[in-house]
């Protein structure tokens, strides 16, 4: 039970955070998610551990992803993506928002390179080889 009453705190203190660092204050959060302002205040107080519902609301007003708020909630585990992505999730000086538009961009960049490496191998020249000549027995690259 104490883990929940953690859990409840870490991310009612991000929330917090998030909404400080967005200079939104508790009443205009609570308007903008559509959640009553003394519920917010005791999700924020961990007092009130949200739904996802909730959490996805939160995350619209607050205009971040609602996969950070599910991570930090640990409805949802840290998304692996290298040390890239570990790295963008992990830069304080970032917005959560921020952190999301350069982890889209990246995941698309590899996807979009994941989709054209099978046609590339394909079509790419290959690489020199080394082949030895009968006439005088030297290597000659191809």
């Amino acid at each position: 039970m104490e883990k929940v009453a953690d859990l409840a705190s870490d991310i009612g203190e991000y929330i917090r955070q998030q909404r400080s660092s967005a200079k939104i204050s508790l009443r205009q959060l609570s308007k903008l998610a559509g959640v009553s302002n003394p519920y917010l205040s005791q999700i924020e107080r961990g007092v009130r551990k949200p739904s996802a519902e909730i959490l996805q609301q939160i995350a619209k007003g607050l205009r971040i992803s609602a996969e950070a708020l599910y991570v930090q909630a640990g409805i949802l585990d840290l998304p692996t993506g290298g040390p890239v992505g570990d790295s963008i999730r992990a830069d304080a000086e970032l917005t959560e928002r921020q952190k999301q538009v350069l982890l889209d961009v990246y995941e698309s960049f590899r996807r979009e390179n994941a989709a054209a490496r099978p046609a590339t191998r394909t079509s790419a020249t290959p690489t020199p080889t080394t082949q030895t000549t009968t006439e005088d027995s030297t290597e000659e690259p191809v």
